[in-house]
This record gives C-alpha cells, structure tokens and sequence, in this order.
C-alpha cells in the first residue's frame, strides 16, 4: 500500500500533466517542467504568445483541505514571485511581459477530472 506522501506526488504528477496537456491545448508552449532555484519551485514555465507564464498547478481529490485555489496561501504567492523573478534573472530575460497562472483541478473518486480551472494572473506583487 503506497504511503500518503507517494499518493499525494502521483496526483501532483497527474495534476501537472494534465495542466501541461490542458495549456498546450490553449496554445501554450511549455518551456520547462519543475524549474527549481534556491528561492523555490514553479511547476511549469510557458510562453502564451508574447508572454512569459509561470504556472502553479494544485490538485485534489476532495474539498476536506479546501479547493485547490486556496491553498497558494499569501506565503507561497510571496514564494512564486521570488522563483519567477530568479527565472527571469538566471535567463537573463530583461524586457518581456509575465504573469503567474494557477490552473485548479479537482478530482473525483477514480480518477475522473471534475473541474480544472486555468486562473491567468492569479498572483500579482
């Protein structure tokens, strides 16, 4: 029997690729997977058109924690903007547009997606 935290990293996987499938369907072109540095980690970086979009990707299979948007607290918003502004330092990328995304997925028993939800600009600074 997995244990919780390995069943939690196989939704956020699950999660992530179907964010990843959901974007490119909208026209996104997904950059990166994971991008990690010191101040934290974004799950995807993107490019729709001319805009550079980090994207936090939040699952769950039930509301007993609350939805999958309330849980980027104030905290990991803070902690989003520091890992979008090291992306865009680390890449020298100095003139572009960007905005952070949070696409929201519930899931059902089984597996069935009940709702994802692509939240564009979720998080502002």
């Amino acid at each position: 029997m997995p244990s919780a935290r390995a069943t939690r990293l196989g939704l956020g996987r699950r999660g992530e690729a179907l964010a990843a499938r959901r974007l490119e369907a909208e026209g996104y072109r997904i950059l990166a997977r994971n991008y990690r540095s010191q101040a934290g980690e974004v799950d995807l970086v993107a490019q729709e058109g001319d805009c550079l979009v980090f994207v936090e990707v939040r699952t769950r299979n039930g509301d007993l924690y609350g939805t999958p948007e309330e849980s980027v607290t104030a905290r990991k918003q803070a902690r989003l903007m520091r890992v979008a502004e090291t992306y865009l330092s680390e890449h020298e990328i100095l003139d572009v547009d960007w905005r952070i995304d949070v696409v929201a997925i519930d899931m059902a028993p089984g597996g069935r997606v009940r709702r994802l939800d692509i939240l564009r600009n979720a998080v502002s600074g």
